[in-house]
């Protein structure tokens, strides 16, 4: 009787991998096995953000059927360009469990992108923005932050960020995202930034806003010469890096970065065949 019990268990376990499997192809098929097998431990297999691994993580994986994309290239409320998503999945987000998938090709990973875009309607409703214009970063752009400290307050980042730059201003404790979730500000004085610390990072994340957050895009508010000078003032708030921080088996990384690679080699180990991650 347990001989037959476990001759029926493997069949079914073997059965199930194969159907899987057999999914290993090209094209859309491609990109759907590599999205179940590698991203909906966290993202969910509806690309909800509510895979398995996603209650583990203070930063939550984003939701992908609303089409809100935080780092994008295009003006603010713009869904991200292909080359946008392509940047995410091979850099990652710092300091957050969305870590770069590099394990994967390049052709699996415009796959993927083509995949998790079905999950958002938006996708096939609108078409592409143009990117914003990033123009060079002026020579003189030390020169620059004592207007861009003026502005700063101006602006009213000092509400969110704080007059210091830490994320703890007056109102930082009462935000929520999109989502319904709290979110803190970025502490300023810290790298990485989670969109990128270069001062073009910067220029980018003021010009395009975060979508699905508070953060505003201040393009349109603005002019080129004061962005560049909040820009220079911002880059002088970098004091200190991002904490290290242990996950299991020595895993480390800035912020939730070890816990993002331990939910992910977790999930390969436990892998063997996919879809062990939905249990």
């Amino acid at each position: 009787m347990k001989r037959a019990l476990l001759f029926l268990s493997v069949s079914v376990l073997f059965g199930g991998m194969g159907k899987l499997w057999a999914a290993e192809g090209d094209g859309p098929a491609r990109g759907r096995y590599l999205y179940l097998t590698q991203c909906a431990v966290c993202h969910g297999e509806r690309g909800d953000g509510q895979g398995p691994g996603a209650v583990r993580l203070q930063i939550k994986p984003r939701d992908f059927t609303r089409g809100l994309f935080k780092f994008r290239s295009t003006p603010s409320g713009a869904l991200p360009l292909d080359r946008d998503l392509y940047r995410i999945l091979s850099e990652g987000v710092r300091g957050t469990g969305m870590i770069p998938q590099t394990h994967l090709s390049a052709g699996d990973r415009w796959a993927v992108i083509q995949y998790l875009k079905g999950f958002s309607a938006r996708f096939v409703k609108e078409n592409p923005a143009e990117p914003v214009r990033l123009p060079p970063p002026p020579a003189d752009l030390r020169m620059k932050r004592a207007q861009g400290r003026q502005l700063y307050v101006e602006a009213g980042c000092v509400q969110c960020h704080g007059s210091e730059g830490r994320g703890n201003g007056p109102v930082a404790s009462e935000l929520r995202d999109a989502w319904g979730y709290p979110i803190r500000p970025a502490d300023l004085t810290l790298r990485p930034l989670k969109g990128g610390s270069s001062p073009t990072d910067l220029y980018r994340t003021l010009s395009t806003g975060l979508n699905g957050t508070p953060m505003p895009s201040y393009h349109d508010v603005l002019t080129e010469e004061e962005q560049w000078a909040l820009v220079a003032y911002v880059d002088s708030l970098a004091t200190s890096e991002l904490g290290m921080a242990r996950g299991m088996m020595g895993m480390m990384g800035p912020g939730e970065e070890g816990l993002g690679r331990m939910i992910e080699m977790t999930n390969r180990m436990g892998m063997r065949g996919p879809g062990c991650m939905m249990q």
